[in-house]
C-alpha cells in the first residue's frame, strides 16, 4: 500500500514478569508492526507538484520559486510569498480552484509546513480550510448531473485529507486525540458510504472509478491503528480484517496487517454486557499465534522478486510476537526458538530494532 512503512517496537514487559494469560492477569505490550502512517503520506505523494506545463506561465513563473525557496535555498518567508502569489495568479486567470494542480499546490504549502518548518499545527490549518471549502462545494453544487465526475474527484480528495488530519492531529507535537478519531472515523465512514451507495445504486453516468483498494484499505488502517494506539483493540481488529482482505496476499504489507492483527485479538478487552460475556483471554492466545503464524506462512509464499523491506521486518516482529505468545501460554522453550529465529531474521536484514527486542526477550527466560 503506497510508501514502504517504517515497523517501530514499542516496550514490552518481560516474559518472566507476567503470568499466563489463562489466569487473567497482566498482558504485555506485545510488539506490533505499527504502521498507521502508511496511507497518510499518500496525500502529499500524490500531488507532487509534476509539470509545469499544466499551469498558465503566470502561476508556473510564481510556482518555481516557490518551490526553490522551499526545497534548495529554504526561505520560509519568501517561500509562502510565492505559494500565495501563485494562487492569486492562478485565480486571476480562471484556473478551477478544485483542479487537481491547484489543490496540489495547496497540499504542497501544507507539507511545506509540516516537514520543512515543522507546524504541524500550521499544516492542519491549510488542510482543514481546502476541507472545508470542497465540502461545502460538493454540497452546494456536487449534486447536479454535469457535476458527478468533479464530485467523485473532490469527494476523494476530501476523505485522503481527513485521514491525513487525523495523522497531524495524533502526532506527539499536537495530541488531539479526539480531533483525530472525527477525522478518521469521517473518512472511514464517507468512503464505505459512497461504495456502498455504488454498488446498491450503480455507478451514474461520468461519475468516474471511487477510490482504489489500496486507498480504502489504506483508509480502514489508519483508523485501526488509531484505535490500536488507544488500546480499543476490539474496535482495532475488524478494521484490520477489512484492510486485510482489499489487498492481494502476495503483497509483502499483508504481513504487517496479519501481525498488527495478532496483537490487537491477543489486547483486545471487548467491554463486557450481561448479554455479552469478556472474551476468554485463552481463545485470544490461540487465535493471536495463529494470526502470527499466518503471517509467516504468508511471507513463504511471496516470490523473492516481490519482497521488500515490510516482508524480512515484519516476520521478525511475528517471530518476536510468537515468542512472547508463547512465553504466555508456558512453553519456555517454544519462547526461546521463536526469539532466536527473530534475532537472527532481524540480524539478515539490518532490523537493529528487532535484534535488541529479540535479545531482551531471550534473557527475560534466563533461569526459566
Amino acid at each position: 500500500m503506497a510508501p514502504t512503512a517504517q515497523l517501530s517496537i514499542p516496550k514490552a514487559i518481560p516474559v518472566n514478569q507476567i503470568e499466563p494469560a489463562a489466569k487473567k492477569t497482566q498482558i504485555p505490550r506485545i510488539v506490533s508492526a505499527a504502521i498507521g502512517l502508511i496511507y497518510a503520506n499518500y496525500l502529499y505523494q500524490s500531488y507532487i507538484i509534476g509539470e509545469f506545463s499544466a499551469f498558465p506561465e503566470p502561476v508556473a513563473q510564481k510556482l518555481r520559486r516557490a518551490l526553490y525557496y522551499s526545497n534548495y535555498d529554504i526561505q520560509p518567508d519568501n517561500a509562502l510569498k510565492y505559494y500565495k502569489q501563485a494562487l492569486t495568479a492562478a485565480e486571476e486567470v480562471g484556473m478551477d480552484p478544485f483542479s487537481d494542480e491547484i489543490l496540489g499546490v495547496k497540499f504542497q504549502m501544507a507539507s511545506f509546513f509540516e516537514n520543512q518548518l515543522h507546524q504541524p499545527k500550521m499544516a492542519i490549518e491549510v488542510l482543514e480550510r481546502v476541507r472545508q471549502s470542497c465540502l461545502d462545494w460538493e454540497r452546494d453544487v456536487g449534486g447536479t448531473p454535469k457535476e458527478r465526475g468533479k464530485r467523485t474527484r473532490v469527494l476523494g480528495q476530501c476523505v485522503r485529507m481527513s485521514v491525513k488530519l487525523g495523522e497531524l492531529y495524533a502526532g506527539p507535537e499536537i495530541m488531539e486525540t479526539e480531533h483525530a478519531e472525527e477525522s478518521l472515523v469521517w473518512a472511514v465512514t464517507t468512503l464505505l458510504k459512497e461504495q456502498n451507495r455504488r454498488e446498491q445504486e450503480g455507478v451514474q453516468d461520468e461519475e468516474g472509478e471511487w477510490m482504489n483498494p489500496d486507498e480504502i484499505g489504506g483508509a480502514l488502517e489508519s483508523l485501526a491503528t488509531h484505535y490500536a494506539n488507544r488500546q480499543q483493540h476490539y474496535l482495532a481488529t475488524p478494521l484490520y480484517l477489512q484492510s486485510l482482505s482489499l489487498i492481494p496476499k502476495s503483497n509483502c504489507h499483508a504481513i504487517i496487517l496479519m501481525t498488527n492483527l495478532a496483537t490487537s485479538l491477543l489486547l483486545q478487552r471487548t467491554p463486557s454486557t450481561p448479554y455479552d460475556p469478556p472474551s476468554d483471554p485463552t481463545t485470544l492466545l490461540t487465535h493471536a499465534r495463529q494470526w502470527a503464524q499466518k503471517a509467516l506462512d504468508t511471507a513463504d509464499a511471496i516470490p523473492p522478486s516481490n519482497r521488500n523491506e515490510e516482508c524480512d521486518e515484519g516476520c521478525a516482529v511475528a517471530m518476536y510476537n510468537l515468542g512472547e505468545f508463547a512465553g504466555l501460554a508456558g512453553d519456555v522453550g517454544e519462547a526461546r526458538r521463536w526469539f532466536g529465529r527473530g534475532r537472527e531474521r532481524s540480524k539478515e536484514c539490518g532490523f537493529g530494532e528487532g535484534v535488541r527486542r529479540c535479545e531482551e526477550g531471550l534473557r527475560g527466560l534466563e533461569g526459566r
